[in-house]
């Protein structure tokens, strides 16, 4: 993948003035019936989340299925586990990944009913934003209990971990919280953009998506400061945000499937694909993962297309 980066620091001002990049016939697309939408990867396969259930896919089809009343959200996978929150239940969702099979729920609240949240894993814990008010849930794995609420932005829905730490968005407030896990408590707090969303850690940064500006904040792990954003679009409303092979990936509504953000010059490298609405996006070592629930289909790009566009 590290030619990855090579081709896109090469190529970067050319592919700036295109609209989207010829890869027709390259992906592998595959029909998803329903409303697939949150993605998490596990080995060479993806779960996605569906009407009344979660799925599993391969790039040879579905493999399985596991009925839920309302899965949403973002899902995490830790200690052998799928961790979806259900939007109608108020509740975290525990599913065996090797039987798929439901085995535990835990009635943890949720703080975004309408289901754009999504669930963590870190720090041997499973983190959750579960009340509007403004709170995040920790939950223990070995027990299936939530040993610990953090107080929070009012309408903080989205997480992130790494850096050692959870870090917690609110579209409402305008602000992104470093919460410490060895105390349970909010350490830093910094104002964002307009409606900022899911957000992402990895190469070198913490990257939020600023919906109604249309950018890509970068917030220092050290400082918990803004750096720098990326421009991309008039809006970044309900798209998704991974990264990966020393980029940053954007699911995007407008104009392309996603774009790929060169973290050093903090420009778009490349936009793929065409418009295809909401949806997510997850980043593997060979490829990415989109869903497009508006057009009910699961995309698969590998590395020689992704090389390819950039």
């Amino acid at each position: 993948m590290q030619k990855l980066r090579i081709l896109a620091a090469a190529l970067a001002a050319s592919i700036s003035s295109l609209p989207s990049v010829a890869l027709a016939h390259k992906e592998q697309v595959l029909e998803a019936p329903g409303s697939a939408d949150f993605l998490v990867v596990e080995g060479d396969s993806v779960w996605v989340t569906n009407i009344g259930r979660v799925e599993r896919w391969s790039r040879q089809g579905k493999l399985a299925e596991v009925a839920m009343t309302r899965p949403c959200g973002a899902m995490a996978i830790t200690a052998g586990s799928l961790w979806v929150a259900d939007c109608k239940e108020s509740a975290l969702v525990r599913i065996d990944t090797a039987t798929s099979r439901k085995i535990a729920t835990i009635s943890t609240g949720i703080a975004n009913p309408k289901g754009e949240l999504n669930v963590v894993a870190g720090a041997g814990s499973v983190w959750v934003a579960s009340d509007q008010k403004g709170v995040v849930s920790r939950i223990d794995p070995a027990t299936n209990k939530v040993i610990a609420k953090i107080k929070v932005s009012l309408g903080t829905h989205y997480l992130a971990f790494g850096f050692d730490s959870v870090w917690a968005v609110s579209s409402e407030s305008k602000t992104i919280q470093r919460i410490d896990p060895t105390t349970n408590m909010v350490v830093k707090t910094t104002e964002l953009g307009k409606e900022p969303g899911f957000t992402a850690v990895g190469v070198g940064g913490v990257w939020v998506q600023e919906q109604g500006d249309g950018t890509v904040a970068r917030v220092d792990p050290a400082s918990g400061e803004v750096t720098g954003r990326v421009k991309v679009g008039e809006v970044l409303k309900w798209g998704d945000i991974d990264t990966g092979a020393g980029l940053v990936w954007l699911r995007t509504t407008e104009a392309q499937t996603f774009v790929a953000i060169d973290p050093v010059s903090m420009t778009v490298v490349s936009r793929l694909g065409k418009a295809e609405g909401s949806g997510a996006l997850r980043y593997t070592p060979s490829g990415i993962w989109t869903s497009a629930h508006d057009v009910k289909t699961i995309t698969w790009w590998p590395e020689p297309v992704l090389a390819h566009g950039m």
